[in-house]
């Protein structure tokens, strides 16, 4: 687990937009129209290539792409009865897809767009969002949207299932820090996001309060390289900037009210790629400091810097 070196230079991958490095820091704008997702548009994830992948293409049980020129299409049809939330990269060319009606975490080959069980437990309420570590280990949290409670699992390589904490308020976005030292949970409906700390065997210890809101929700988050996480804020329509000490660094205003979640990408993967969920689109701004997930799937594919 800790072998996971994060390179700070050289993210050269494809771009959703050619001229996105171009554009000022922390200003919002769009990579898709309105409507080309669904409302509750989620994911995303975008891959060393520079392909964005998100949920609800058009319809519910969908996952769609948005490719570097800026075209989309339909990606593949998740099993009937299957609706995707949080998507993560893994090894080998697979998207991992929490399914929130089926109790399933997916696995996707990307190459063959197969789709197959890697895990299923029906004491979930729904799986909502994924957090993954260098060596396959799997973080998923589990809301239970109408009682304002939540899980938290673990999920080893063989699909096995640990619960590390019942009885939370809604969990929603998961993250693992940079040096996979410490995992991020909020509490969207409490406006929690709790730390906890890592032990060797990916069960977690030592939980404490790292940021609480005041006013509005908040959905999916995900960490650059130097541990600042970026917590999408439901309802308020920005993106905000948490140090690893909890301390707010900054707010990124959206175009739309409902932020879901986060990616980075581009080619420096400093370009954050967010779901938005009133608008069924996918909007963008710039940052100073790449991704955690452009470094992990660099590791996992091979890929050297040019």
């Amino acid at each position: 687990m800790k072998n996971l070196v994060f390179i700070m230079v050289g993210f050269l991958i494809g771009n959703l937009s050619g001229l996105s490095a171009q554009k000022p820091f922390y200003e919002s704008y769009d990579v898709t129209p309105d409507s080309v997702f669904m409302t509750w548009a989620e994911g995303p994830a975008v891959d060393t290539d520079g392909v964005l992948y998100a949920v609800n293409y058009g319809q519910k049980g969908t996952i769609g792409l948005v490719k570097p020129d800026g075209t989309h299409e339909l990606f593949v049809n998740l099993p009937e009865g299957s609706v995707g939330n949080g998507i993560r990269f893994w090894k080998n060319n697979t998207l991992l897809v929490a399914d929130y009606t089926n109790h399933n975490i997916l696995q996707i080959n990307i190459p063959e767009k197969t789709i197959s069980v890697f895990a299923h437990n029906d004491q979930m309420n729904q799986p909502n969002d994924l957090a993954i570590t260098s060596e396959g280990v799997i973080y998923a949290s589990d809301p239970d949207w109408e009682n304002s409670t939540g899980n938290l699992w673990m999920i080893d390589k063989d699909g096995n299932f640990t619960l590390l904490e019942s009885g939370m308020g809604t969990t929603n976005g998961v993250e693992v820090s940079p040096d996979e030292k410490h995992l991020y949970v909020n509490e969207s409906n409490q406006r929690n996001v709790w730390v906890y700390d890592i032990n060797e065997d990916g069960t977690v210890a030592n939980k404490r309060l790292l940021k609480k809101f005041e006013d509005y929700g908040m959905d999916g988050m995900r960490c650059d390289i130097e541990g600042n996480l970026y917590v999408t804020r439901m309802s308020k329509g920005t993106v905000a900037v948490l140090s690893p000490e909890g301390d707010l660094i900054r707010e990124v205003v959206l175009k739309g009210d409902k932020p879901t979640n986060v990616a980075f990408g581009g080619e420096d993967g400093k370009t954050v790629y967010v779901t938005v969920a009133d608008r069924g689109a996918i909007e963008a701004f710039r940052t100073e400091i790449p991704g955690r997930s452009i470094s992990l799937m660099k590791l996992w594919n091979g890929v050297e810097d040019r």
